[in-house]
Order: structure tokens, then sequence, then C-alpha cells
């Protein structure tokens, strides 16, 4: 699974751990991505999403969740 939303495309980031005596070292900010299944057309589609991307979909009401 790659760190990135396939319906997004929302990936990883960079930036700094800063310590109490501001020094600085690299780090990495990883989106939160969930597998999910979806009724498409009858057909159940599963894609790998971040959860701000499902909370839209349901948001819209565009897609309904399987079970």
């Amino acid at each position: 699974m790659t760190a990135r939303c396939e319906l997004t495309g929302k990936g990883k980031q960079f930036g700094h751990n800063v310590s109490f005596s501001l020094r600085r070292t690299k780090r990495v900010f990883k989106p939160n991505l969930q597998k999910k299944t979806f009724l498409v057309d009858g057909q159940k589609v599963t894609m790998v999403l971040s959860t701000q991307a499902i909370r839209t979909l349901r948001k819209k009401g565009i897609l309904a969740v399987a079970k």
C-alpha cells in the first residue's frame, strides 16, 4: 500500500521535529489512509482513501459504504 490517497492524491509531507532548544530534525507527516469498499453501479470497489476523503464522500452522499 502506497502512502497516497487514490481519490484526492493526498500523500506524505515533510517537516521538522522541533525540540525545546529549537534544534530541527527531519520527519514525515503521513496521511491517515483506510481501505474502504464502496458500491459503484452495483459492483464492489475497494479503494485506499484518506479519512478526509471518506468524510467528504459521506457528507455529499455520493457513495454508500458496502457491508
